[in-house]
C-alpha cells in the first residue's frame, strides 16, 4: 500500500549506517514513522531536521508494518531560526510533544495546520515574544484535540466570566480572583493573554507554560508512566532565564 501527505519533521532516529528511522506529523495520516533510506547524505540531513515542511511518500505491504518514506524537503524552517535559541528550544520542544502526546497513526489536522502556523509565528520577528503565547496556546489546543480541554471562559464556583484569575488543578476550569483567594497557593495562575487581556507579558507566558505543562503531565505523559519530554523541559528553564 501506499500514501502521499503533507507533513512535518519531528524526529529522525539512526538506523543501521546510513538508514534513519523518521517521524512525521502527516495532515491526514497523524504521526507516522517510516524509514528513510540515505538519511545520513549532505541532502537528506538537511531535509530531516525537526520543524521542516515536507511532502512525504510511504510506502508497506502491510498497513502494520514501519514501511519507508520518500521525502521532499518544501519549506526548511530551522535555518531562519538558527541565532535565537529561545526559539530553537521551542521548535525542539513542539516537534517533541507532538511525537510523544499524539496517538500514532491517529490524524489530527488542526494540531497539524496549528503546529505549521506557530512555526511560522515564530518566524516573524515583529511579533517579539508573542510566538510562545502561540506556543502555550499550541499546548492549550494538544490537550483540547486529546480530550482533556480547560474550561478558562466563566469561573467554575460563580459561574461569571469577570476577574478570572486561576484554573483548579483538579478540574481544570477557571476560578475568579475573590473566589479562589482563600485557595490561590493551590490553583494554577491563570495567564490574561489567554482571556484576551493583555499582550503576553514575560511573567504571564512562563505561568502559561506552567499551566498546560501540568495538565500535559497529569493527564498525558504521567498516564504513560513517562516524564515530559526533555526539550519541553530545556525550553521552560530557557524561557525563565529570560524573565528572573
Amino acid at each position: 500500500m501506499e500514501w502521499t501527505d503533507e507533513g512535518i519533521v519531528l524526529a529522525s532516529r539512526p538506523h543501521g549506517e546510513a538508514a534513519a528511522v523518521v517521524v512525521l506529523l502527516t495532515s491526514e495520516h497523524g504521526r507516522h514513522a517510516g524509514l528513510v533510506r540515505g538519511a545520513t547524505s549532505p541532502r537528506n540531513r538537511g531535509v530531516l531536521q525537526p520543524g521542516n515542511r515536507v511532502e512525504a511518500t510511504w510506502s508497506a505491504r502491510l498497513p502494520e508494518h514501519l514501511g519507508s518514506y520518500r521525502i521532499e524537503l518544501k519549506e526548511s524552517h530551522a535555518p531562519e531560526l538558527f541565532d535565537d535559541a529561545l526559539k530553537l528550544a521551542g521548535l525542539a520542544a513542539a516537534s517533541a510533544v507532538a511525537e510523544r502526546a499524539l496517538p500514532e497513526r491517529e490524524p489530527h489536522p488542526g494540531i497539524h495546520d496549528a503546529l505549521n502556523a506557530l512555526i511560522g509565528a515564530m518566524e516573524m520577528a515583529e511579533l517579539g515574544s508573542a510566538w510562545v503565547a502561540a506556543y502555550v496556546k499550541w499546548e492549550l489546543g494538544v490537550l483540547a484535540e486529546l480530550g482533556f480541554g480547560l474550561n478558562l471562559e466563566h469561573c467554575a464556583v460563580t459561574g461569571n466570566n469577570d476577574e478570572l484569575a486561576y484554573v483548579s488543578p483538579r478540574s481544570g476550569r477557571a476560578v475568579s480572583l475573590s473566589a479562589g483567594e482563600p485557595y490561590r497557593e493551590k490553583l494554577l495562575t491563570l495567564p490574561d493573554f489567554l482571556i484576551g487581556r493583555g499582550g503576553g507579558e514575560p511573567e504571564d507566558l512562563l505561568a502559561g507554560m506552567k499551566l498546560t505543562g501540568f495538565f500535559l503531565e497529569r493527564h498525558v505523559f504521567g498516564a504513560q508512566g513517562e516524564a515530559p519530554p526533555a526539550a519541553r523541559d530545556r525550553f521552560l528553564e530557557r524561557l525563565r532565564g529570560t524573565v528572573e
